[in-house]
């Protein structure tokens, strides 16, 4: 039997959260509601949740806040919800690893249509224990071994990755066409706990871009995101 999609909805307006809790039940989810990023942390240590709609502005920790946090601990995706829709709020929104931005007022059903959009993305990348059983990634002819950490070109050329620029890799090939924050990719590679220089994560993409042959003046396989982040774009197949 299919398992009903559950949607965590962190709001501090309880009109909204319980709203949207109606209308999302209504289309088939089940609709948890937290008050703020207490709330949340509750009912994720007990709930498997599959998609979060976070607001940004709360009084304590906000949006913001909460959404560096989930990204250096989850990768469950994230709609952000916000009064203030300037160009800016959804660049700092998306740039802290929010999936998709949303301004209010909006409309529930373009709600609905960018959560079922996120999920079945969210679905198509490689899970954490299926990760770990994955020996092969191809993309763009390139081969890359994740037993030996090589990758090899198109034309059978095999080169070694350092450990930082093969968890960088890694982390874009798990997460095709999506773009990945450099917070998100430092956690990816240092963990949350260190706190390497601001450039690590450009020096690292510099180093893959020049492996694998993408011209940094005009990137077309690992492109750079303004104030995004970076973005690998190829089609990508695993073999275990």
């Amino acid at each position: 039997m299919k398992r009903t999609d559950q949607i965590l909805i962190v709001d501090d307006d309880e009109d909204i959260r319980e709203l949207l809790s109606s209308y999302l039940e209504g289309a088939g989810y089940q609709a948890h509601a937290a008050a703020n990023g207490e709330q949340m942390w509750q009912l994720l240590a007990s709930t498997p949740v599959d998609l979060i709609i976070l607001d940004l502005m709360m009084p304590g920790e906000d949006g913001l806040e909460l959404c560096r946090q989930l990204r250096a601990r989850r990768e469950t995706p994230v709609i952000m919800l916000t009064a203030r829709g300037t160009l800016v709020d959804r660049i700092i929104g998306l740039e802290v690893g929010a999936d998709d931005y949303l301004p209010k007022p909006f409309d529930p059903r373009e709600l609905l249509a960018r959560i079922k959009v996120i999920i079945r993305r969210a679905r198509s990348f490689p899970e954490k224990h299926e990760a770990d059983r994955i020996d092969t990634i191809s993309f763009e002819g390139w081969q890359l071994d994740t037993r030996a950490r090589q990758i090899r070109s198109p034309q059978g050329v095999t080169l070694s990755l350092g450990s930082s620029d093969y968890l960088v890799l890694r982390a874009l090939l798990d997460h095709p066409k999506r773009t990945l924050s450099r917070d998100f990719l430092l956690a990816a590679v240092f963990g949350k706990e260190s706190l390497p220089y601001d450039r690590a994560i450009d020096v690292c993409i510099s180093r893959l871009r020049q492996q694998l042959g993408d011209n940094p003046r005009s990137p077309a396989l690992i492109k750079t995101i303004r104030h995004g982040g970076y973005m690998l774009n190829a089609e990508v197949t695993y073999q275990a």
